[in-house]
């Protein structure tokens, strides 16, 4: 179904510099919702167990800027503690990251205008992760075409802001917080993603893997501890995927 801004935004003038600041601004006040509340409530958890790890407030506040998503940066934590080189830590990180590149492309193609630039869209798929892409699909249709960048800049660059200024105050106060607390905000993670991905699932499939994902993860787990997330991931979407060739849905939808 074609986007209704589409060809408005082809035919209408380059968007001033006055309205891409108006937007980028609305994109900030976006964030404003449950889901940021939950994610940075999840960075004071974060920030906890960088502490005892031994990291510095500049170490996880810079982390925090360039490894976006949360679980990168618990994957980078535990490779540092496990002692492995950089090379190894910056694999590590790079593998658990491939599950964000479906949601890059099912959002840059919401977000590409009829003069975007391709290094804007590299810039900012930087920004994205569960939190900043539910809030783009759920908001970015009422944004005009060519104002979606700077919107979405606003989502995302707002976003990564909040969390590096939690991160510096739980390291000003880390001394007074109760390792309780930290683990059970930090539980609020997965819940949160879980929950997430569940309502914004279009199709049966997506939640026949959620389903098969949580079943599968703990017995991989018991198996192949050092493989579970990945075999849970191929077997678990592999059946997901069979049963939507099957049910007579493999066409496009």
């Amino acid at each position: 179904m074609p986007d209704v801004n589409d060809s408005a935004s082809a035919a209408s003038s380059p968007p001033t510099a006055q309205e891409c600041l108006l937007w980028y601004l609305r994109g900030c006040r976006a964030v404003i919702s449950i889901p940021a509340v939950i994610l940075a409530s999840s960075f004071v958890g974060f920030a906890a167990l960088a502490v005892e790890a031994g990291f510095t407030m500049a170490q996880t506040v810079f982390m925090t800027a360039v490894i976006w998503a949360l679980p990168a940066k618990v994957v980078l934590i535990g490779a540092v503690l496990a002692g492995n080189g950089l090379a190894a830590a910056a694999f590590a990180v790079a593998l658990s990251s491939v599950r964000l590149a479906p949601m890059v492309v099912v959002l840059v193609p919401e977000l590409r205008g009829p003069r975007t630039r391709n290094w804007v869209l590299y810039v900012l798929s930087h920004f994205v992760a569960v939190t900043s892409w539910v809030i783009a699909l759920e908001n970015v249709r009422n944004v005009p075409r060519d104002l979606r960048t700077s919107w979405y800049a606003g989502v995302g660059s707002s976003l990564i802001m909040l969390n590096m200024v939690v991160v510096a105050v739980v390291f000003m106060i880390a001394d007074d917080l109760p390792p309780i607390i930290s683990a059970a905000l930090f539980m609020l993670t997965p819940i949160y993603f879980l929950t997430s991905l569940w309502a914004s699932a279009r199709e049966r499939a997506g939640h026949i893997a959620m389903v098969l994902g949580l079943i599968m993860g703990p017995l991989f787990h018991l198996v192949i501890p050092d493989f579970s997330l990945l075999a849970t991931g191929m077997a678990g979407g592999g059946l997901a995927y069979l049963h939507h060739r099957l049910s007579g849905r493999g066409g496009t939808t």
